[in-house]
């Protein structure tokens, strides 16, 4: 099957129409009863999932990703006995229900809090858990466990809160959209049902889940942070402006001119490992990448090659992690005549950077 009509400019045009055709009837048949997809369109990046009409549409109007020529996130992956062009039929990601997703994420995030319960033999001796971190796994597995409402079976409290949140980012909700419709969905259950009544209430419910981030005050010239040996000064010893804002005298609590939130890297690579759907990933590039002088993958580049050849021993280790070092410029209020720009540094990990094609 002919995969050119990917990169035909008109979207318009009989030959990328009929290609979008094949593409949703390969996708119909190798997930057979599926009600949504990954959509491959330039916009979702196959990070988003659709309906199978939907995904349709998104092709038509955004295009496809250029690259995805091997549909293996619909059914189809590389032959590794052959070149990079044969294909073979494998099978899909099976539809899980909801709940049992949830109860998976809890596990991944708890790893040690679920062992320790789970272990039957007396000769097993349970890993040291925080009790912080113990009653936070507690609470999530209560919600987990709990129905939305007597006698609903298809959401937990926990399960309902996710949906929500994930629909919330993906259709760029605000807080304040977000509370409205929480509160009419709340209204039309029955009168015991336990959905949190607005966005705050709902993200305590998810914050064992997540990964937190530090705030550390920051000079409003930008020349030093006050943190470690600097975390006790109330103005900067560089320009010597006020670390606070000039508030009222009444006011009890001190607010920061300038802050900057810090998502802490160790924890994070952790948490890829703990994770029994992540690690297998982190290891992709040594154990199951295709190694046939096609780029796909940074390890294919020189520059991956020349850092194993200068640091053997780094190299040896499938689970050593690389990372790269990323910023740029963007809009947070998406307004673009707004004076304002945030500047984010990102630690990529080169590891999981897996091409969709």
């Amino acid at each position: 099957m002919s995969r050119r009509w990917i990169h035909n400019p008109s979207r318009c045009a009989d030959e990328y129409l009929d290609g979008i055709e094949d593409f949703i009837e390969f996708a119909r048949r190798h997930n057979p009863g599926a009600t949504r997809i990954r959509c491959p369109c330039r916009r979702c990046n196959n990070t988003l999932w659709e309906t199978i009409e939907n995904v349709g549409f998104h092709l038509v109007r955004n295009g496809m990703i250029e690259t995805y020529s091997i549909w293996n996130l619909h059914g189809e992956q590389l032959d590794h006995a052959s070149s990079s062009n044969a294909t073979r039929m494998d099978s899909v990601e099976p539809i899980v229900d909801p709940n049992d997703q949830v109860m998976d994420i809890i596990q991944d995030a708890f790893p040690f809090a679920s062992t320790n319960i789970n272990h039957e033999r007396e000769d097993d001796v349970p890993t040291p858990i925080d009790n912080v971190e113990f009653e936070q796994y507690e609470k999530l597995l209560k919600n987990a466990n709990q129905e939305l409402y007597p006698g609903c079976e298809s959401f937990s409290v926990l399960t309902a809160i996710v949906e929500l949140m994930h629909e919330k980012i993906k259709y760029r909700m605000s807080n304040l959209c977000f509370n409205y419709f929480l509160g009419v969905f709340k209204r039309m259950l029955l009168t015991d049902n336990c959905l949190p009544k607005d966005h705050k209430h709902a993200q305590k419910v998810l914050n064992g889940l997540g990964l937190g981030y530090e705030k550390i005050d920051a000079c409003k010239n930008n020349c030093m942070l006050f943190y470690k040996e600097h975390e006790t000064l109330d103005t900067c010893p560089i320009c010597n402006e006020s670390r606070f804002k000039m508030t009222s005298q009444n006011r009890t609590t001190k607010i920061p001119q300038k802050v900057m939130r810090y998502l802490p890297l160790k924890p994070r690579l952790q948490r890829l490992y703990m994770s029994t759907h992540t690690s297998i990933d982190m290891r992709w590039h040594k154990e199951k990448r295709v190694d046939d002088d096609v780029m796909r993958h940074p390890a294919d580049g020189e520059a991956w090659k020349e850092f194993d050849r200068t640091f053997l021993e780094f190299a040896i280790d499938p689970r050593n992690v690389r990372l790269g070092l990323a910023t740029d410029g963007f809009n947070p209020y998406g307004v673009l005549n707004q004076h304002h720009s945030t500047w984010p540094i990102f630690e990529v990990n080169r590891c999981l950077l897996m091409a969709a094609g």
